[in-house]
């Protein structure tokens, strides 16, 4: 079951970059009473995404365009976020 900060992120996500490939993970349960762990059960997450938007961009940009594309949600309603990001045909 998706929780709903999770589908948020995938809303956005697909919105901006109309992704071939979108995992949102939420990774909380292997981070409970650590730093960041707000007891929602969404406060960890990792990102996997492949989208053409990515193809030519740097592993830094690709991440500050996920990040951009999430809005308040790094950082602020999210404790940690991985990004993996790739562009089609990348591994």
């Amino acid at each position: 079951m998706t929780g709903p900060l999770a589908a948020e992120i995938e809303q956005k996500l697909e919105q901006a970059f109309a992704p071939g490939v979108l995992h949102v993970i939420n990774d909380s349960a292997r981070h409970h009473g650590h730093s960041g762990d707000d007891g929602s059960g969404e406060s960890h997450f990792t990102v996997e995404i492949e989208s053409a938007a990515f193809a030519g961009v740097s592993r830094v940009n690709r991440q500050r365009m996920v990040n951009k594309a999430l809005g308040d949600i790094p950082g602020g309603r999210v404790h940690a976020l991985a990004i993996k990001a790739r562009a089609p045909g990348e591994v």
